[in-house]
């Protein structure tokens, strides 16, 4: 026992001799460590956010484009209010800009050509964008602080997105994806009568900031208060709703650039949305329950179309029919006209003619008797 003892008495000594022999630095990193281990969550106040499934590099098929979220829409007002942070609740760009404040997130300068560059000369600071855009804030020893009274919140009323539509043939699927993110600030004249400019502010990458979307809990549903959703769950499941302003084309252009009204912008955009669509239905094909249903519409149409024709015909054919009903009917009332007519001028004729036979057979009684009378006494 006594040699035991000795033993872990040489060992403990051995370990603190050690210990006191390590550098300041390699001492203060372990003890760092120790206290971010003690101070960090455990059981189940730890929770990770996993983001959704990265885009694979050898994409059999991939269609870029960029769509404008207009945040003044119902489908994508969710992103907009509140417009000041309350109750612990704030919108998608005061989260944004205050992950890139703390350097949490990378902010990527906005270039003319509008497309993203995720590169290290092209990091922007949250100072420059502040002084940019003539966003009040204080700074100390290099520090910045901004009351969030003093951030455009209501400003920010769009958002430009980059979308990813592409197959992946390891998994046999289509999926959607949103790759960046861009707030656009919106300032003018509105009072005044002018319109507003939009100042496009800053990229973001979507995969840099995914794990801290899924910790902003945004409104599910107008009609359910309680139902919640994340704000990397509304991306991911492509709640949103924005006009397609740009595709990935080899001279980079704009759909305004070469449609040249806003009537050929909307055919524009509505073709390159069936495109998407016919794209994955060509792939995929249907099942036999859709041409079922297609049938039976078909068979449906085919027959109010046939209805609508026969009524069609039905009215042109009383139509035509009508005029000549009227011709006969006044034809008809102008004869029977005539015989009444006729048949009353005969009819004092004949009445004349009975009162003068009358007159004529039976004379008055008076005149005859006297007449007799007188014969007799000559």
């Amino acid at each position: 026992m006594n040699i035991i003892r000795l033993a872990l008495l040489t060992l403990s000594l051995a370990c603190a001799t050690a210990a006191v022999a390590q550098p300041p630095k390699r001492r203060a990193e372990q003890q760092q460590k120790r206290q971010a281990q003690a101070n960090a969550p455990q059981g189940t106040a730890y929770r990770q956010f996993p983001t959704a499934q990265a885009m694979p590099e050898d994409a059999a098929w991939r269609r870029d484009l960029y769509r404008k979220l207009d945040l003044t829409k119902d489908a994508n007002a969710v992103l907009y209010y509140p417009v000041t942070p309350q109750d612990g609740k704030e919108n998608l760009f005061t989260y944004l800009f205050k992950l890139v404040l703390r350097g949490q997130v990378k902010a990527y300068d906005y270039k003319l050509d509008g497309n993203e560059k995720f590169t290290a000369d092209n990091v922007v600071k949250a100072k420059e964008i502040m002084d940019r855009y003539h966003i009040f804030y204080e700074s100390k020893d290099e520090r910045v602080r901004v009351n969030d009274a003093d951030l455009p919140s209501d400003e920010v009323k769009a958002f430009f997105i980059k979308e990813s539509t592409y197959f992946d043939q390891h998994t046999a699927t289509f999926r959607t994806q949103v790759s960046a993110l861009c707030p656009v600030l919106m300032r003018g004249d509105a009072d005044f009568g002018g319109e507003l400019a939009q100042y496009p502010m800053f990229w973001v990458k979507m995969s840099d900031v995914a794990p801290y979307l899924g910790k902003l809990m945004l409104m599910g549903s107008s009609l359910n208060n309680a139902a919640m959703l994340s704000a990397d769950d509304f991306f991911t499941t492509h709640r949103y709703e924005g006009e397609i302003y740009k595709t990935v084309n080899l001279q980079d252009k704009l759909i305004a650039n070469y449609c040249p009204d806003e009537t050929a912008v909307k055919q524009e955009q509505k073709k390159i949305e069936k495109e998407l669509t016919d794209l994955q239905e060509h792939v995929w094909g249907r099942d036999s329950a859709y041409y079922a249903r297609l049938k039976a519409d078909s068979l449906a149409a085919a027959e109010a179309d046939s209805i609508a024709a026969a009524g069609k015909a039905a009215r042109t054919a009383r139509r035509s029919a009508s005029p000549s009903r009227r011709t006969t009917s006044a034809r008809t009332t102008r004869v029977k006209s005539s015989s009444s007519s006729s048949g009353t001028s005969k009819a004092p004729k004949q009445s004349k003619t009975k009162s003068t036979k009358t007159k004529a057979t039976k004379p008055k009684s008076g005149s005859g008797s006297g007449l007799s009378v007188r014969r007799q006494r000559h």
